[in-house]
């Protein structure tokens, strides 16, 4: 007989495939012994949370640098490949690591921002 919608693995009892709980002592009816606790003793200090201070907001600073190092680093890539700058020479991949460099400044100093 062909399988049709309706023979789909929940309508054949998928859930009663599952293993039974190996049990010490088939006898008894539960899987831990009676009287048992948690290990680990939980205190009512343990259950307060902690008292955050207040920071207040960021120096000025801080968005300047996160701006001056995102977009200074991608112009100073841009500029290094893009265009021919007789000062700067040649492309080098010195830029492209200081022009990482000042990226990476721009998102440290943006994971700082309040």
């Amino acid at each position: 007989m062909r399988a049709g919608p309706r023979d789909s693995l929940f309508a054949r009892g998928f859930g009663s495939t599952i293993a039974p709980v190996a049990r010490q002592d088939p006898s008894k009816s539960r899987i831990t012994p009676k009287g048992t606790r948690p290990t680990e003793v939980v205190s009512e200090r343990s259950m307060k949370p902690e008292v955050v201070e207040y920071r207040g907001p960021s120096p000025k600073w801080v968005p300047a640098l996160m701006l001056f190092g995102f977009v200074g680093g991608v112009a100073m890539i841009l500029v290094n490949y893009l265009f021919t700058i007789d000062a700067l020479g040649s492309p080098s991949n010195w830029y492209l690591l200081g022009g990482l460099g000042m990226i990476l400044a721009g998102i440290l100093a943006a994971t700082q921002y309040r």
